[in-house]
């Protein structure tokens, strides 16, 4: 059977993402300058990555691979910006902004996780 989603991968994928994200935000709690000047870019790099692990890992096609990147990329932001909402590090109003800027990160790291796929199949 042919499914959008592999649940799988995507908690795979949102899991790495949920880590690095944490990772971050703990950072940024304990250091000033990367809360002002590397929170929300490094939000974006991490949703990323979780989105280009799941379309590597998925490798079925350019749409699938973005659908579950952008679906991975926002499901590993919302816990984070959260956190960094109830730290004081982040406005309340990040959580929604942010986790729509980490939806499209994650779907463009997904469409570049299946040029990553197409690459390894071809042996690149």
């Amino acid at each position: 059977m042919n499914r959008l989603i592999d649940a799988r991968l995507l908690l795979r994928a949102a899991l790495a993402g949920v880590v690095l994200q944490f990772v971050l935000a703990a950072i940024a709690h304990f250091s000033p300058w990367v809360a002002a000047h590397l929170l929300v870019f490094g939000r974006m790099m991490c949703s990323a990555t979780a989105g280009y692990l799941y379309g590597m890992m998925l490798g079925r096609s350019y749409a699938l691979g973005a659908f579950g990147g952008a679906i991975a990329g926002g499901l590993c932001a919302v816990p984070a910006i959260a956190l960094s909402v109830l730290a004081g590090d982040s406005e309340a109003s990040m959580v929604s902004v942010g986790t729509g800027i980490c939806i499209l990160t994650g779907g463009v790291g997904g469409a570049f996780g299946q040029m990553a796929a197409i690459m390894r199949k071809l042996g690149l």
